[in-house]
């Protein structure tokens, strides 16, 4: 299947193991000497405190990609998936 990273943006992404949405694509992480996708961004937990200025994010990994349908992403995070990675935007200078 082929299909463009605009096109992955626009699709939601939600855990199968809980239901819950994680939000969609803001970023994908390529390793470019072999040309493979290592996995994508989606944004962090939004809370009262942190709404207006930028967030944490969450990298989840390509193993815990489930299946990609037409409008969804499904992913498996928790129990015996790998674990996502929390991205900070505090570290930028």
């Amino acid at each position: 299947m082929e299909t463009s990273f605009l096109e992955l943006r626009c699709k939601e992404v939600v855990n199968v193991l809980d239901g819950r949405r994680l939000g969609h694509i803001v970023d994908m992480v390529l390793d470019l000497p072999s040309g493979q996708m290592l996995g994508f961004v989606v944004p962090g937990e939004k809370t009262f405190w942190n709404v207006f200025k930028g967030g944490s994010q969450l990298f989840i990994p390509f193993g815990c990609i489930v299946k990609i349908g037409e409008d969804t992403i499904l992913v498996q995070l928790g129990g015996q998936a790998p674990n996502p990675y929390i991205l900070s935007n505090d570290n930028k200078k």
